[in-house]
């Protein structure tokens, strides 16, 4: 692949919604096997929709909620050669709702948590304590990149970076 060539992207979100009255946040328990454990609800994007779009209709989907007032904070990606396509995840939060939590969905259960419940608890997600770091600002990092060092052995494979 050239310098400057197209390359084959999907693109996901992740919305943190943040209850100032409770100081809780939203999560979702996953019980998929791609990605189990606790992460923030999201999805990916659809043909011909914007990103605040898909993170409105997912979180709506997912949680019952509708959310407003979107604030960009940050975002995942990483380069897969093997399967030769970029991943994007883009995050947003924001403490502006309306509606009605349903108690879980198809991607599992969702609950009100503080942050230190979530630090604290062993159903953690894969990465989702890094990905957790960029929502709160806690260590003024706003991208989390896995490089590919194309390393055969799968452990040694993806290098977390921070910027």
């Amino acid at each position: 692949m050239s310098k400057h060539e197209l390359e084959l992207v999907e693109l996901t979100n992740m919305c943190m919604i943040q209850d100032l009255s409770t100081n809780r946040v939203l999560v979702q328990i996953r019980d998929k096997n791609d990605w189990d454990g606790i992460s923030f609800p999201g999805g990916h994007v659809e043909l011909g929709e914007s990103v605040v779009q898909s993170v409105i209709r997912e979180v709506q989907e997912e949680t019952g909620l509708i959310v407003d007032n979107l604030k960009p904070c940050g975002l995942k990606d990483w380069y897969d050669f093997k399967k030769q396509k970029r991943y994007i995840v883009f995050f947003y939060k924001t403490s502006t709702y309306s509606g009605k939590i349903i108690p879980s969905s198809h991607e599992g259960q969702n609950k009100w948590m503080t942050i230190e419940e979530i630090v604290n608890s062993n159903l953690i997600a894969s990465d989702f304590l890094e990905m957790l770091n960029i929502f709160t600002g806690e260590d003024n990092h706003t991208e989390f990149y896995y490089e590919d060092n194309q390393d055969p052995d799968e452990k040694k494979r993806w290098l977390k970076r921070f910027y």
